[in-house]
């Protein structure tokens, strides 16, 4: 559900559920709460960023992909489940992998004013003119902007997304539309 963890970029790290309703346990009589937190950390603690507290994480959000593809192989096309939830779309898993596939390559598509979402970076990135050129990759997204978060060089493992194009493209899945209509 894109109230939980479905992102119009991925699949969140956590479910935008908590931001209205913190994940609370109470150690020794002391309160500990995590919060949904879709970008940088609002506290200093493990050195700013967000740990997994909601944004999008490429490598978890791939290796979702390939397992959902890998499953589809076995199960094939009769096998269909609602996505997203509550929606009454019934999905292959296959469906499914490249319908994640195209919200993580919406990262680097403009949108209808021009702009990346991966750009304008809370590091500054996206902050020069020259900025809009020049195709980012982050070391993880905010989760409701689609802007590139922690160090912009991740071409490791963000990288992934020229496979995920080269698929899309192969299976001809890529998006064909203004893919900001739905959002």
């Amino acid at each position: 559900m894109p109230n939980e963890f479905l992102s119009p970029y991925g699949v969140r790290s956590m479910s935008k559920y908590h931001k209205e309703h913190p994940y609370v346990l109470t150690v020794r009589g002391e309160d500990k709460v995590v919060n949904y937190e879709p970008a940088e950390s609002q506290t200093g603690i493990f050195g700013g960023n967000s740990n997994w507290r909601g944004p999008i994480w490429f490598p978890i959000n791939y290796l979702l992909i390939e397992s959902l593809q890998k499953f589809h192989y076995y199960y094939g096309d009769d096998f269909k489940v609602e996505c997203p939830t509550g929606s009454g779309q019934f999905m292959t898993l296959n469906q499914i992998a490249n319908d994640l596939s195209n919200r993580l390559i919406r990262l680097w598509l403009r949108d209808k004013d021009g702009k990346l979402p991966c750009a304008g970076a809370s590091n500054g990135i996206g902050s020069d003119s020259r900025d809009g050129q020049r195709y980012w990759f982050h070391e993880y997204f905010h989760a409701d902007t689609g802007a590139g978060l922690g160090a912009p060089h991740q071409t490791g493992w963000t990288g992934l997304v020229a496979k995920l194009i080269l698929q899309q493209g192969d299976f001809g899945t890529l998006a064909k539309r203004d893919p900001f209509s739905d959002l």
